[in-house]
């Protein structure tokens, strides 16, 4: 698949490069990108949820009734869960929602992810960011060049670059990655993905043999 190069004035260069197909073409796997989205906002999670249960809320255990002969349920503490104030039944406890998948499927998950991508025509393909001085409205300026400054937007750089991610971190709808920190969930969260030209070796080192 072939992309046209832009500049960061959003005109076209006139060069077009040829996507690696081996990370851009593969044939997306639905399943995997579910399964590592999943993943991903589990292990989200903080899990510190907690209710108190009957044994647990502060009160008498005194019985508050006799047995019979009340014309009503019976009853014992005033910690039922029937009762206001009482203890929750089966109440949410702090547990652990990460699990683990494998390092295999993950990659197919992200490769799946760059393919529809390219397929859906989310992929905008940068010839180079270039910031001297950490400054937000210069790169929202570029962004909106760019055709992309309204939309969840994800910047992949070739490496970590310290002005861009400063210029960028007080836009909310803006995200940078590296291709090697990429997340599936990052990837299929972005309206538009606007990545380096340079970045595309690296996606080749990381995933071309897999």
């Amino acid at each position: 698949m072939e992309l046209s190069v832009f500049n960061i004035k959003g005109e076209d260069t006139g060069r077009k490069v040829n996507l690696p197909e081996s990370v851009f073409g593969v044939e997306p796997n639905e399943h995997a990108m579910y399964l590592d989205v999943k993943q991903y906002l589990a292990n989200q999670r903080q899990g510190t949820h907690k209710a108190k249960e009957r044994n647990e809320v502060a009160g008498s255990t005194k019985k508050i009734k006799r047995q019979k002969g009340t014309g009503g349920a019976r009853a014992g503490s005033l910690k039922a869960p029937v009762f206001v104030g009482g203890g929750r039944v089966f109440g949410p406890r702090p547990r652990n929602y990460s699990f683990k998948l494998n390092k295999k499927l993950k990659e197919v998950a992200r490769m799946s992810a760059l393919s529809t991508l390219a397929k859906d025509e989310r992929l905008v393909l940068v010839d180079n960011i270039t910031i001297d001085t950490p400054k937000t409205k210069t790169f929202a300026a570029i962004l909106q060049s760019l055709k992309v400054g309204a939309r969840k937007t994800l910047i992949i750089t070739k490496e970590i670059d310290k002005n861009v991610i400063l210029s960028s971190r007080n836009l909310p709808k803006v995200k940078v990655a590296t291709p090697g920190a990429l997340t599936t969930y990052d990837l299929l969260n972005a309206d538009k993905v606007v990545c380096l030209e340079e970045s595309l070796s690296v996606f080749e080192e990381i995933y071309a043999k897999k």
